[in-house]
């Protein structure tokens, strides 16, 4: 039978490592772009070399890629042709077939010896086999095929499942020996080194690469990073600030080290990084949302507020969150209907549900309580967490406008449905006593208790009302002997037990833990009950003093106000 020679099309896929459709899909085999034309096999083109084409390529097309990856398979051994041979491997891909892959993919560098993407692809299934041992050689012919500082730089994502750390690191070492002048090759050993947690090892590398190349942030980073891990936070910042010192313009270095100063608290030095980069790309809103947060951080509100508004004017990707914090920042400055149309503004993203309490917690202060319970009526919460969230702030609103009643009934019904809510059993518990009823707020605060023992301020909170408005002082001191035990250096439970031995008129030991108290956070209500011990205890002259000053920043507090009314003339 003659038949005629017939031009027969091969589809030019990429090989990507795992990059596999779903075989439920249907694949397009055939590439209308370009039409290749196979000569002869050296055996002549017969009916069943043209019927297993056909087939592979007519299978292809309708998704039975098993069956395709067979025909071109066969066909490859056949023709011994090295476009069929590719075309077997990356159908054979396709199919998830990774055996038959990689025995097509042999055939396809025997038959093209030097083409990297053979040897690419032929290294490639071999690591993902684990047989990183069979892969060097491909791997060293790869490196060698012209493209080696790339490949240098992508061996680190083609070995990264690999779970023999050490076994990687010997063969990235092994294949950079032959390349000592070639930062990425330095780079490389650097990484697998560090994955294998040898850290000096990973630094002396970086330290090689960077001589080679002084000015490379990426590694420059990267020895950040390992400076980090293996010494401390403050290592990597010298570095960085060094780094940076010899090579001012490396941008995305600054970038990363305005953040990490940011990280470790160091807001001034953080800021002034920003500022820097501000100046050298005056278009980069991510830069402007930076300063903002920072500004906000250091309570410079005017600045936060330009430097947030700068970020929207560019385009800031996230402008829900810019949108956000010029609400919080326009709230603190008690503007409060710009911060209620800012939070209002808040169309999605992360901060979206918190906008939403916001502005309803804005509206109660304007006094417009009704609308903002209407508007948190309207939240659609997505888990648990949200809706107490949501319940919480409706108390809050109700709270302020000392609808204390209203307050209660709201928690209670919440409470029918999440009877083991800490936060609104506690919350409960606080507007309980201000309706004096201490049943449900000891009943509440024992709940709590008995659900987490290591609650310090459960305990704290029936210490002090135990002490402060009953005649149960002993069993007041026990329970804030059991808070100060749990976390021995808060100053509110160092109050607590300040104010309990007061009632048990153990003045030495009450103005002991007040004074702390007092010394550690300069409350109002702390300074209320140091000065009243300190009264008590004959040193007036020290308890006037210490209301005065405390009175000079909180001249409206109730507590305060009271005890120094009741107590001087």
């Amino acid at each position: 039978m003659n038949v005629k020679f017939v031009s027969l099309v091969l589809l030019g896929v990429s090989l990507g490592a795992c990059a596999h459709p779903p075989v439920s899909q249907p694949v397009s085999l055939v590439s209308t772009d370009s039409v290749v034309a196979l000569p002869p096999p050296r055996e002549g083109l017969t009916a069943q070399i043209m019927y297993q084409f056909l087939l592979g390529e007519i299978a292809g097309q309708r998704g039975e890629l098993k069956l395709s990856a067979e025909a071109y398979s066969d066909l490859a051994v056949r023709t011994r042709d090295a476009r069929v041979a590719r075309r077997a491997t990356e159908i054979s891909l396709y199919a998830r077939q990774p055996q038959r892959a990689l025995q097509n993919a042999r055939l396809w560098q025997e038959l093209e010896p030097t083409s990297p993407k053979a040897l690419q692809t032929l290294s490639s299934l071999l690591i993902g086999a684990g047989r990183l041992t069979e892969a060097k050689g491909y791997l060293a012919a790869w490196i060698k095929s012209g493209q080696g500082s790339e490949i240098f730089m992508q061996l680190h994502g083609l070995l990264a499942r690999q779970k023999d750390r050490q076994a990687v690191a010997d063969l990235v070492s092994d294949l950079a020996a032959a390349y000592p002048a070639q930062p990425e090759a330095r780079f490389a050993v650097a990484q697998a080194a560090w994955q294998a947690g040898q850290g000096q090892q990973a630094v002396a590398a970086l330290d090689d690469a960077l001589r080679l190349k002084p000015d490379w942030d990426s590694a420059a980073l990267l020895k950040a990073e390992v400076l980090h891990q293996k010494e401390s936070e403050q290592a990597a910042l010298a570095y960085l600030a060094e780094f940076l010192g010899a090579h001012p313009d490396a941008r995305e270095v600054r970038l990363v080290y305005a953040k990490q100063l940011a990280r470790a608290g160091r807001y001034a030095e953080s800021r002034a990084a920003f500022e820097y980069l501000a100046k050298e790309v005056p278009s980069n809103p991510d830069t402007y949302f930076a300063l903002g947060l920072l500004a906000l951080q250091s309570n410079d509100l005017d600045n936060a507020q330009s430097s947030f508004t700068k970020a929207l004017d560019l385009g800031y990707a996230d402008q829900g969150s810019a949108r956000y914090y010029l609400g919080q920042l326009t709230e603190a400055k008690n503007r409060l209907e710009e911060a209620l149309t800012w939070y209002q503004s808040v169309d999605g993203g992360q901060h979206e549900l918190a906008a939403s309490l916001r502005a309803a917690v804005v509206m109660g202060k304007l006094g417009r309580v009704d609308e903002a319970r209407a508007a948190l009526g309207k939240i659609k919460p997505d888990n648990e967490g949200e809706r107490i969230q949501v319940v919480q702030t409706e108390a809050q609103i109700l709270r302020e406008a000392k609808n204390f009643t209203a307050v209660f009934d709201v928690l209670s019904k919440a409470l029918e449905a999440s009877p083991d809510s800490l936060e609104l059993r506690y919350d409960r518990a606080m507007v309980g006593e201000k309706l004096n009823r201490l049943d449900i707020l000891e009943q509440d605060l024992r709940h709590i208790i008995k659900l987490k023992p290591d609650y310090a301020h459960a305990y704290n909170a029936l210490g002090y009302t135990l002490a402060d408005r009953t005649e149960r002082i002993k069993e007041a001191i026990a329970l804030l002997d059991q808070a100060l035990k749990l976390s021995p250096d808060d100053p509110f439970i160092q109050d607590s037990m300040g104010w309990a031995l007061f009632k048990a008129k153990r003045l030495a030991e009450s103005v002991d833990y007040l004074r702390r108290a007092f010394s550690a956070k300069p409350d109002p209500e702390i300074a209320a009950h140091l000065g009243e011990a300190l009264w008590a205890k004959g040193e007036r002259d020290e308890a006037r003093r210490i209301w005065q000053g405390s009175l000079q920043s909180h001249p409206d507090n109730e507590t305060l106000r009271e005890v120094v009314t009741r107590l001087t003339p």
